[in-house]
């Protein structure tokens, strides 16, 4: 049987949906799909180094004022970070973090270095859009 493929166009820099994509990102390697992720606008902020491991410099997608019970939800359910889940996740399967160049340099990451260590390249939109052609699944989050 065919390996199906995953792309995500990751654009946001909020928690709740960083840690949504993190799940949906776990389930895909689970099911043994090969997953091209391409980091844009505010997703740029989110893996920049400096920012990443520090939940607090994100926002929250929708009910900002929801944020502390959403924290300790997680915190009570023991649900690790949403940077874990794709740490995790790039160690168990066949994914490929893309960061967005305008995106990049938008919040001045200029350099593959300036993001985590699991970013893989900085790439144009083009690259995105091919592998969006060719995906079996298609995401926007």
């Amino acid at each position: 049987m065919e390996t199906k493929k995953m792309c995500m166009a990751l654009f946001t820099g909020s928690l709740d949906k960083l840690t949504a994509a993190g799940v949906i990102l776990s389930g895909a390697v689970a099911d043994d799909m090969d997953i091209d992720i391409y980091v844009l606008l505010q997703g740029a902020r989110a893996f920049l180094k400096d920012v990443a491991d520090k939940p607090e410099m994100l926002n929250m997608a929708e009910n900002a004022n929801l944020r502390k019970e959403f924290e300790q939800g997680l915190k009570r359910l023991n649900v690790m970070p949403w940077i874990e889940f794709f740490r995790e996740a790039k160690q168990m399967g066949n994914i490929k973090i893309h960061i967005c160049g305008l995106a990049g340099k938008l919040w001045g990451g200029e350099k593959l270095e300036d993001f985590v260590e699991i970013a893989d390249d900085i790439v144009g939109i083009n690259e995105y859009i091919t592998k969006a052609q060719q995906a079996d699944i298609h995401l926007l989050i």
